[in-house]
């Protein structure tokens, strides 16, 4: 079994297209043997996430929100913020989202790389 890899440059696209991209690799919905239930073999590896870019007002609208299970414990983050302190870590929760909700979304994850 070979393990492929794509290589992705994020340089000048659009966030949530290139996200889209790389959930369709990453399930394997590019190859000819596709079948829901099977673990794709493969990587995704993405260069100069740092230099994406959005489209309309997300930068300055979009908002992240975690809780701690405590009261008042409501946390929001802005876009603009969390992009320039961790950028890989907003294509992640993007990839994460688009991907199938089973067992195999975990596995495929792992397989989602970053350079600089």
């Amino acid at each position: 079994m070979k393990l492929e890899t794509h290589t992705i440059d994020a340089e000048g696209k659009i966030l949530g297209r290139l996200a889209v991209d790389a959930a369709l690799l990453l399930m394997g919905k590019a190859k000819a043997d596709y079948v829901p239930y099977k673990e794709p073999s493969g990587f995704v590896v993405i260069k100069n996430i740092a230099k994406a870019r959005f489209s309309g007002k997300k930068l300055l609208q979009k908002k992240y929100f975690r809780h701690s299970e405590y009261l008042g414990g409501s946390r929001e983050i802005p876009l603009s913020e969390m992009f320039k302190e961790r950028p890989d870590e907003v294509f992640r929760i993007a990839v994460f989202g688009m991907l199938p909700k089973n067992k195999l979304r975990g596995k495929m994850i792992k397989r989602l790389r970053f350079e600089k």
